[in-house]
This record gives structure tokens, C-alpha cells and sequence, in this order.
């Protein structure tokens, strides 16, 4: 099944200690059904001198999983689902159900 979010996609944090705050999907891993999102879920990561890096605490993101994220409706701006569809040529989109926007395509 195609997934429902993607890559460069701007996504809406539903749930956890980002609630409500918005990114855009850096990366996806589908074996664990988990996202990286730019700026968000921010944890401190010590990191050991290296020859090409001073190290130290830096911050990074990261992973949250997927049920705590809804994509963005490209014309509200708000939380939605996600649905598929068929265009007239044949090509497979997805669509935003509150708006029935199309997202990619």
C-alpha cells in the first residue's frame, strides 16, 4: 500500500510534547512506522570529539511515529486525512478529505 506520508511533506504533530506545532517529513522509516520532522521532537545528543568535529552536546531530532501526525490541508492549513485516488490519466494522487484538495500531482 502506498503510504500516507512522505517525504517533504508538511506535516501537523498531534499528539506528545510537540502537539500542535508544524514541520515539514525529513525522512521516513517504513519498518517502524516513524518520521523525522525538521525543528521538532528536539533531544540533546553528546557526542565524542571526532578529527572533523569538536563534539559535544548538540541537538537533533528525533523520530515520532506516524498516528501522531496528520498532513497539513494545502488550503486550510489544518489537520486532515488522507485519501487516494485515480485522475482521469490514470496516475494515483492523494487527496486531502477535508478539502478534497489533491496533494501531489
Amino acid at each position: 500500500m502506498a503510504s500516507k506520508i512522505k517525504k517533504g511533506d508538511n506535516v501537523i504533530v498531534l499528539a506528545g510534547k510537540d502537539k500542535g506545532r508544524k514541520g515539514e517529513v525529513m525522512k521516513v522509516v517504513t519498518e517502524t512506522n516513524r518520521a523525522f520532522v525538521s525543528g521538532l521532537n528536539m533531544v540533546k545528543r553528546h557526542t565524542k570529539p571526532t578529527q572533523y568535529d569538536a563534539g559535544g552536546i548538540k541537538d537533533k531530532e528525533a523520530s515520532l511515529h506516524m498516528s501522531n501526525l496528520a498532513i497539513v490541508d494545502p488550503k486550510t492549513g489544518e489537520a486532515t486525512r488522507v485519501g487516494f485516488k485515480f485522475l482521469e490519466n490514470g496516475k494515483k494522487v492523494r487527496f486531502a478529505k477535508k478539502s478534497g484538495e489533491v496533494i501531489d500531482g
